[in-house]
Formats: C-alpha cells, sequence, structure tokens
C-alpha cells in the first residue's frame, strides 16, 4: 500500500472480515483474535502528530518469559569509551565475515560506528554497520530506544515485520518505526495470567473461534523484525532516539517534489500461526542494551490491523531532484528525503539526505561540493559508484565523517578538474547512489569505530595535502 503517514488498513486475504468494524476493541473480535494497539507517540498529542495502529493478532506479544541480559558485541551508546577524535575520518569498506567459518545474523552484526545523546532521556543518535551472512532464524528483534532507518548497500533484505514482509534491496530504504509510549492496562493484564497459562490461552483460540470472552489489548514498546538474507550483506543504520521521520517542508518549492508521499510502500498484512516447540527468541534493544526472551509461537501472528503507525520502505531512485539552473551551488539540504525534528525550527536531530544522479548546469559557477565548516555533523556512505568530490578512497560500503566545524570538501584532484572544466549540461553522479546522516548533535566515534574494526583510513588527510596557493595579487 502506498502513502507516507497514511491511514492504512489491511487484513490476510485468508482470513476476510479480521478487521471489526465501527470499533477497535470489541468485546469478542472476529476469529477469536486479541486486539492489541501499538502506540508510536502520546495519547494526547495532536492529530497531525498522533501515531497509532491496531493489531488484531492469534496471541497478544505479552505472552514470553521474562527478559534476561544477551551479549551485545559492537552495539553500544557508551559514547565516552575512547578520547573524542576531530580529525577528518574516512572508513575502507566495512568487512563481511565469511560463512560458513563465521555465521552473523542482523543483531549479531550490528556495530556502532557514531552517535551522540542518551536513549533514557530519549533524546539523540546512533550510526550502526550492520554486516551478515545468516538469516535470522526463530528470532526477532524490537527497539525500545529509537526508530531504525536501514540503508542496505550490498545484498536485499527480506524484512518480515508485525505489518508484514518487506523486500528491501540496494538503493532502497525502509524505516522501522520503533519507538512508542508504553502503558499497560495492569488489571486486565492480571487477570488474564491468573485465568490462563500462554498455552491454554492458544488452546481456547483454538477450541472456540469466535467465543473468547477476553478482549486484551497492551502498548508494545516496538515492531518486532526478523531479516532473512541471501548471502553476505552489509548496509548503514541511522538510530534517532526521541523522535519520528517525516518528510521536510517543502517552502516556496511548492505542493510537490522531493521525495513524494505517494512512493512510501507499507506492507499488507500476512500471519503464521506457527508453533515453535524448541522456543522463539524476541530479542529487546533497550536503554541501550540488548535483553532476550523466549516464547513457544511465532510473533507475526498479526491476521489484520489498521493504523497510521507501521513500518515503511522508499526507493531512491523515485526521488524528484531540484537543483540550482543558474549559478552557484544548492545547499545540500535540497536532496532530504526525511528528517526527524527537534524543538528549534529548522534544526534536525537527524536528516537522510542523499546525492542522486541529476544534471549539472549551473554557469560560471564550481559545481562540486563547495569547502565547508559546518554546525551539523556530517557522516557519508556510498551504496554504489562513485562520490563525485572524491572519486578514490571514498568507497561503496565505507564511510566518512566529518565532524562539527571539521572543515572538508573536494580533494585536490576534484578541484583542479573542476576549476578547468568546460561548462556545459552535463549529467552528474550517474550510477552513483551517495548519502548523508546529519545531525545538529556532536557525534562520539566508538572504540570499534576507531580501533577495532580496523578499517579507519589513516591517510584520509594527504587527499587535501596536494592543494595549493592560487593566490595573485595583481591578477583580479
Amino acid at each position: 500500500m502506498s502513502g507516507f503517514g497514511n491511514e492504512h488498513a489491511s487484513e490476510d486475504p485468508r482470513c476476510p472480515g479480521a478487521l471489526p468494524e465501527g470499533q477497535n476493541n470489541p468485546q469478542v473480535c472476529p476469529y477469536g483474535l486479541y486486539a492489541e494497539q501499538l502506540s508510536g507517540s502520546a495519547f494526547t498529542c495532536p492529530r497531525a502528530t498522533n501515531r497509532r495502529s491496531w493489531l488484531y493478532r492469534i496471541l497478544p506479544s505479552v505472552c514470553h518469559k521474562p527478559f534476561k541480559p544477551l551479549e551485545e558485541g559492537h552495539l553500544t551508546h557508551d559514547w565516552d569509551e575512547i578520547e573524542p577524535d576531530p580529525n577528518q575520518l574516512r572508513w575502507k569498506p566495512f568487512e563481511i565475515p565469511k560463512a560458513p567459518q563465521n555465521k552473523m545474523d542482523f543483531v549479531s552484526g550490528l556495530h556502532t560506528l557514531c552517535g551522540a545523546g542518551e536513549p533514557r532521556g530519549r533524546n539523540g543518535i546512533a550510526v550502526h554497520i550492520f554486516v551478515c551472512n545468516a538469516s535470522m532464524t526463530d528470532r526477532c528483534l524490537y527497539n525500545s530506544d529509537g526508530d531504525f532507518l536501514i540503508v542496505p548497500q550490498q545484498g536485499k533484505l527480506l524484512i518480515t515485520t508485525e505489518f508484514g514482509k518487506m523486500l528491501v534491496e540496494p538503493n532502497e530504504i525502509c524505516v522501522i518505526q520503533v519507538r512508542a509510549e508504553c502503558t499497560l492496562p495492569v488489571a486486565q493484564s492480571q487477570r488474564l495470567e491468573q485465568a490462563y497459562s500462554c498455552t491454554q490461552l492458544l488452546m481456547v483460540c483454538q477450541q472456540s473461534p469466535g467465543r473468547i470472552l477476553v478482549s486484551f489489548f497492551i502498548f508494545q514498546q516496538g515492531m518486532r523484525f526478523s531479516v532473512e538474507v541471501f548471502g553476505e550483506t552489509r548496509g548503514y543504520i541511522l538510530e534517532v532516539y526521541g523522535a519520528h521521520f517525516e518528510l521536510p517542508d517543502l517552502g516556496p518549492i511548492g505542493a510537490n517534489g522531493l521525495a513524494n508521499p505517494r512512493d512510501f510502500l507499507v506492507p499488507v498484512a500476512w500471519y503464521e500461526d506457527r508453533q515453535v516447540p524448541g522456543g522463539y527468541t524476541v530479542i529487546s534493544k533497550y536503554q541501550g542494551k540488548l535483553f532476550a526472551a523466549q516464547q513457544d509461537y511465532s510473533p507475526y501472528n498479526v491476521v489484520a490491523w489498521h493504523g497510521n503507525y507501521t513500518p515503511y520502505k522508499y526507493h531512491l531512485e523515485k526521488f524528484m531532484v531540484i537543483n540550482a539552473v543558474a549559478f552557484d551551488h544548492a545547499d545540500p539540504s535540497i536532496f532530504t528525503v526525511l528528517t526527524a525534528k527537534t524543538t528549534r525550527a529548522g534544526v534536525a536531530l537527524a536528516d537522510f539526505v542523499i546525492f542522486p544522479p541529476r544534471w549539472g548546469v549551473a554557469n560560471n559557477t564550481f559545481r562540486p561540493p563547495y569547502y565547508h565548516r559546518n554546525c551539523m555533523s556530517e557522516f557519508m556512505g556510498l551504496i554504489k559508484g562513485h562520490y563525485e568530490a572524491k572519486e578514490e578512497g571514498f568507497q561503496p560500503g565505507g564511510g566518512s565523517l566529518h565532524s562539527m566545524m571539521t572543515p572538508h570538501g573536494p580533494d585536490a584532484d576534484c578541484f583542479e578538474k573542476a576549476s578547468k572544466a568546460k561548462l556545459e549540461p552535463e549529467r552528474v553522479a550517474d550510477g552513483t547512489m551517495a548519502f548523508m546522516f546529519e545531525s545538529s548533535l556532536s557525534l562520539a566515534v566508538t572504540k570499534w569505530g576507531l580501533q577495532t574494526s580496523n578499517r579507519l583510513d589513516k591517510n584520509y588527510y594527504k587527499c587535501w595535502e596536494p592543494l595549493k596557493s592560487h593566490f595573485n595579487p595583481k591578477c583580479k
């Protein structure tokens, strides 16, 4: 289904009429299902920002064993584990472990590169790299801390969610909205727990379809999802604490342009009624730590749902590029796909920006990106091709970080070529897709990013060393 932030409704065609008519929480749901609300905003948020969905499922997701700590690996929000580094930083392509010697799925392959802020205070971001070679089997992840914006770079992802499935390939992105305001109807849950065990609940569902008299809702902390891969896979993740992504305001651009709302796609309902006698593992990312709980059924048992709080995906080739057509270089904010706002007008907690194929036609202009010092932090990645400002060294699957007020810009070779180029209409970045995670926060790099990964390019600064002075006071 298409549309950004729309009110959607979907039911698995195997169970027509699974969505209740005219209400959210009937005494008896169709097919003996449970009603469960997932809230992505406070109840009293204005309608324009209120996010929630109702899920109609075979068992409520409260039926699981207690959570226990799980080894986090290289996932962290400890921004003080190593001294800060204000230098321009660039990483070579991050290495993907080889299977079968070292099997690694999406969760075990999460590596935090940099970030700032604190998930408990719901203000901050983190940049993660994921590398994996195996699918998540009988386990899923949900995140209480923030929303995941996932950018696959190598290999496609088949992502199963409680709302349905999404196939996400390189040059596409997806957002798993995983932060939710959480409350629990304690009296109802206690009565349910006293009356039935989880196994007994399932027996009631199976023995008396449509006759269950316990109608129950609970606010889940985040959307469960699992990632299936088809070989060596790599990509980037932008995690934001405390805000949801939205489309940027267009201002004088008008009603149309940049990422159009209709090009965002939401999955349709799909369920499986599957028992897992060996145990299904639900992994929770909570306050920066990982925890695991066991249950004996698949969490993808949502037969129908409706609401506006959903996962979604978007193909970057659908971005409607706007660019300078007379002179000078437009600021990169003109390429913003999604933004997560702060309370300060025009200041983003995080922006997702792309540098897509386009025409360059500006007259009397140095067309590559200008030299820059910025009050924002800029992490860049490359999905494919060659980035125009640094055709050598900046490779697909790698990245760079230009921290707050750290100078950056085209390398010497790019400057010389662009300064002497004949200015004709030309295609820019054909076959290339670079992107930027930009934040108003000052990002700290993790120990894994600076040392353990062994991918830091220590010669990055040398790309600017050949720049020379062209100053001549006698030549205006």
